[in-house]
């Protein structure tokens, strides 16, 4: 009596081996772009972060009325402002305040205020702020 054989040749296991590889090969530098279009989202999301900061902070200063207020409140947090424009300084107490969360970021403070991502990318590659216009720039290069 015949015995009924059961599993894979050799030659097929070879030819599925050979097909991963192959999937494999094109698929690993799909995946290497992740991170570098993972820092371009964080960098422009901080960067409408920011903006949206600004532009609350400065509509909290105009509701007052008061253009000689050195603060506002956001949420409970007072937040510094230049006197008579509402813009929050480029301070921990003024943008900082105002942005709230800062994780995964490195946030250098003054007169331009920058955010560069902490989990890589070069110099280049960040959301700067600058204090006395308001003004919210994103660099994407270098990320």
């Amino acid at each position: 009596m015949l015995k009924k054989q059961k599993g894979f040749t050799l030659i097929e296991l070879v030819v599925v081996i050979v097909v991963l590889g192959i999937l494999a090969a094109f698929a690993i530098p799909r995946y290497v772009n992740i991170a570098r279009e993972a820092r371009i989202s964080a960098v422009t999301g901080m960067g409408g972060g920011l903006r949206s900061a600004v532009a609350l902070a400065k509509a909290k200063y105009l509701t007052f009325g008061n253009l000689t207020l050195a603060t506002v409140d956001m949420d409970g947090t007072a937040v510094a402002c230049a006197v008579g424009t509402g813009v929050p300084t480029g301070a921990a107490g003024g943008i900082g305040a105002a942005i709230q969360d800062t994780s995964g970021f490195t946030v250098v403070y003054g007169a331009t205020t920058t955010f560069q991502p902490t989990n890589g990318g070069s110099a280049t590659c960040q959301a700067s702020y600058v204090a006395a216009t308001g003004v919210v720039t994103v660099v994407t290069t270098g990320c």
